[in-house]
């Protein structure tokens, strides 16, 4: 599982995010000074069975079996929309994850940012992030948890491509074993996933794309085609992909999107469509996808729906980034300098996202739950005839639990003694 090299030709520089039983820093390869990573550094001691409890047990091996899986994954996986693992290293106290260096920031914080945004940009971002799904699927891999948090730009460039991240809940699919662990995003959460507490007989891979449609309309309107206050009705709007195209809001938005999402948001797994019929839908290969302005409305309700609370996954600011690296650079020769421009420029990233699978499986083992989560804002208002004028939420998004049994306590004990630690 771990290679030979030494961790020592690595020097760590400021800490991007820190979890219960890891954290991420900014890293500088001294064999290739200007070159910079970004490491997962896992304590040894949170995977060992430091007491002799029952539970202590299962916890210790489903977070040391998470950290295999991962790895496991990521060693697989190798394409240019995935964030890449390029080595794992460990010394007495750690495991080290070295992995790309993104800089460009998550999906939803560019769009906000980009000043103009339209149905045609839309098709682009999910045409990058299918290719990548079906590369993923192809190798055997499930990601399980596509969102949009989990899209990154790989680099401040307005033509930067879009990177996949966060492997924590992937699964390699095998004939051996089938998935039945419910987990994942409740928003983003297929219908068969909801079923595995039922006596279903499992998902696969269809999951994802019935998340990159959800991701599609999002994008298009900038609030979620499932969403209720109640646990319960949300969960069953899910299972009966009950939603709609709303009207105002989805009249200017083209028939090929919204026939894209349909094919997508199907309930059946067998009906849905995969990764490589929807790169043949022609929202994605041909050009019906429309250049039409939707900045002012997508813009503003994905500022007020997903970026006015605070997320409970802690994901390191790119920006705080890109000036740390400039500073460094500029501590170089001018040599240096040129190159380490370049270097910095074409690394790749790596998002912290708070331990949740290992916290959340080792729950999982008690009560098959679904991890935490930011509620979703209900329904905009239809009183207004025009989508640039439509009301918002009269309050912002709160966050909140989805799970079948109640797993809040335990996370936010895990919170509280990781910040008592740090």
């Amino acid at each position: 599982m771990v290679s030979l090299q030494s961790i020592d030709h690595y020097e760590f520089k400021e800490i991007l995010g820190t979890g219960a039983f890891s954290e991420v820093r900014l890293a500088e390869d001294q064999r290739n000074p200007g070159s910079f990573v970004a490491i997962k550094c896992i304590r040894k001691k949170y995977l060992s069975k430091s007491q002799n409890s029952e539970c202590a047990i299962k916890e210790a091996e489903s977070r040391k079996e998470s950290l295999n899986n991962e790895i496991e994954v990521l060693r697989r996986l190798r394409h240019p929309n995935i964030v890449r693992l390029f080595d794992v290293l460990e010394d007495a106290e750690c495991y080290y994850l070295v992995m790309e260096l993104v800089t460009g920031g998550e999906l939803f914080d560019r769009i906000v940012q980009k000043g103009s945004y339209t149905e045609r940009d839309a098709s682009a971002l999910i045409r990058q992030v299918l290719l990548a799904t079906e590369y993923m699927h192809s190798q055997g891999v499930v990601h399980r948890d596509l969102k949009p948090e989990n899209l990154l730009y790989f680099s401040p460039a307005d033509d930067s491509k879009i990177m996949v991240s966060d492997f924590g809940l992937s699964k390699i699919e095998n004939n051996e074993s089938i998935m039945a662990t419910a987990c994942g995003t409740p928003g983003y959460v297929a219908p068969e996933v909801l079923s595995v507490n039922e006596g279903s007989s499992g998902y696969g891979k269809e999951v994802d794309c019935w998340a990159i449609g959800v991701i599609a309309y999002i994008l298009l309107c900038g609030y979620p085609p499932f969403y209720d206050e109640n646990d319960h009705e949300l969960f069953r709007q899910i299972r009966m992909a009950e939603y709609e195209f709303d009207s105002p809001y989805w009249d200017n938005i083209s028939d090929s999107a919204k026939d894209f999402i349909s094919h997508l948001l199907q309930k059946d797994p067998k009906k849905r469509y995969s990764c490589v019929q929807a790169l043949e839908h022609p929202w994605i290969a041909s050009n019906t996808a429309l250049d039409r302005d939707l900045y002012p409305f997508v813009s503003e309700q994905i500022r007020k729906n997903f970026l006015a609370v605070k997320r409970w996954k802690k994901a390191y600011n790119a920006t705080t980034v890109l000036h740390l690296l400039r500073r460094l650079q500029l501590n170089k020769s001018n040599s240096t300098v040129e190159k380490s421009t370049n270097s910095a420029d074409s690394l790749s990233t790596f998002t912290f996202d708070e331990d949740k699978l290992t916290e959340i499986q080792c729950q999982q083992l008690k009560s098959n739950s679904i991890d935490k989560q930011d509620k979703l804002p209900p329904k905009l208002q239809t009183s207004s005839s025009s989508p640039s004028s439509l009301s918002s939420p009269t309050h912002p998004p709160e966050i909140k639990s989805f799970s079948f049994n109640n797993v809040t306590d335990e996370i936010e004990n895990v919170e509280k003694n990781d910040n008592n630690t740090t």
